[in-house]
């Protein structure tokens, strides 16, 4: 599966679970997950390319637990896993 489908499914996913997903130029370097007045809301940074737009959405959503009960394509299953994996590590 290709990376742009990988992103596009996560994406998915966060409006599903209730994430205000805004894609805006940060940069190229920006994206992540904050709240603001409380509402959550997930930053993907168009000025970013595809690879750092996925891997800061990875990031930002591998510890939502409302992830865990959710349909991920296995392949974005596995890089939530690695990454997890690669944080505990530290």
């Amino acid at each position: 599966m290709d990376l742009a489908s990988r992103l596009e499914s996560l994406l998915t996913l966060a409006e599903e679970i209730g994430l205000d997903v805004r894609a805006e130029p940060m940069g190229g370097e920006g994206g992540g997950l904050c709240r603001l007045k409380g509402k959550p809301i997930l930053f993907v940074d168009t000025s970013a390319d595809l690879a750092t737009r996925y891997d800061r959405t990875v990031m930002a959503m591998a510890n939502l637990p409302e992830i865990n009960d959710r349909y991920l394509l296995p392949e974005v299953r596995q890089d939530i896993e690695h990454y997890l994996a690669s944080t505990r590590q530290e």
